[in-house]
């Protein structure tokens, strides 16, 4: 049974971005506000403002107005982009560098700092340093089964940490001390202060794209084997029953109480509080599902696509009118936090 829980809304056309240039893909993307960030395979960085505008039939609509675009000068793709909104800087991944940029406008650091040998890399977004003008960054290293922890400041780049890992990581998340790794054949979680380490359960990299994203506090969502979407704290354990999603996810992003997974045909959504299947969305040549402060961006290689939530109550209120009181009143309870008080009571 289907809720409508999102809907898709254009945000970039291809025009905009490429206008008849047919070679240029996005590579990557990255939102903070309404700064959103395109990294195409021609090496280019695109800024665009991103204005929602809604009508007055209560229809949402997106506006993006190109800033401008900035060429790093190499024949590489751009392959990740992460913003440092307190230091306003950009984190740029390109032929296994980390360039920071001015998030304004787009001009590298006059320092020059950068971090070299980076395969990937992810933010913690639970530092441990307690510094506001600092981010921590966890990168896989070029260096075979190696992970490195840096301290990234507005100017400059300090390495704190170097980390060798059992099996070559291929993915990470970081949450405080712990570093949730997919490695050759199985995920883990690493305490990179202590060097503990503990087994999730197996997975084999050769055969799909592992996914490993930070949820919340201690919390970690992984593919696991056999099409699961599985939740693991850092504890080891998981504290919630897995989503079943089709084999061949290729990203994963949270908008409670929604996990959405984007495949090679669909967008699936499925429901945190009852694990069922709520609604799916036929989207192809998909290649991009993340989110961002609670915005959830998909992306093709030609156009980006805003996932606009539905408002809880309207939901619930859908629901009820199709006589699925049990459904709503698992979506009342389960969503409190996120719906008004006075709405709630009703």
């Amino acid at each position: 049974m289907s809720v409508k829980a999102f809907k898709l809304v254009s945000a970039v056309e291809r025009e905009m971005l490429m206008g008849d240039k047919n070679y240029i893909n996005i590579e990557c993307i990255e939102c903070c506000g309404k700064n959103l960030y395109i990294g195409t395979n021609d090496c280019f960085i695109y800024h665009f403002l991103l204005d929602e505008k809604i009508s007055t039939a209560g229809k949402i609509t997106f506006a993006a107005t190109k800033q401008l675009h900035k060429y790093l000068g190499l024949k590489k793709p751009v392959s990740e982009l992460k913003a440092a909104s307190a230091l306003t800087r950009l984190l740029v991944l390109c032929d296994n560098t980390i360039t920071l940029v001015n998030m304004m406008n787009l001009e590298p650091v006059p320092t020059g700092a950068r971090i070299k040998g980076a395969v990937t890399f992810a933010l913690n977004e639970n530092p441990v340093s307690g510094d506001p003008f600092c981010v921590e960054v966890c990168i896989i290293s070029v260096k075979r089964r190696t992970i490195q922890m840096f301290m990234v400041f507005e100017d400059r780049v300090q390495i704190v940490k170097e980390v060798f890992t059992p099996e070559q990581p291929c993915a990470v998340a970081v949450d405080g001390y712990y570093l949730c790794l997919a490695l050759t054949t199985q995920y883990i979680i690493l305490n990179y202060n202590t060097g503990v380490s503990q087994d999730l359960f197996p997975y084999c990299s050769d055969e799909k794209r592992p996914i490993v994203k930070r949820i919340g506090r201690q919390e970690f969502l992984l593919a696991g084997p056999g099409g699961l979407g599985m939740f693991a704290t850092v504890d080891g354990i998981s504290q919630r029953a897995p989503v079943h999603w089709s084999e061949n996810v290729i990203g994963a992003a949270l908008c409670f109480p929604y996990v959405v997974a984007l495949d090679d045909e669909f967008i699936t959504v499925h429901s945190m509080l009852d694990q069922q299947q709520k609604q799916t969305l036929p989207f192809k040549e998909g290649h991009i599902l993340q989110d961002f402060e609670g915005k959830v961006i998909v992306a093709t290689n030609k156009g980006v696509y805003i996932l606009v939530p539905l408002p809880l109550e309207k939901q619930i209120q859908d629901l009820l009118a199709s006589h699925r009181v049990e459904e709503a009143l698992v979506l009342a309870k389960g969503a409190r936090r996120n719906i008004p008080k006075e709405k709630f009571q009703v």
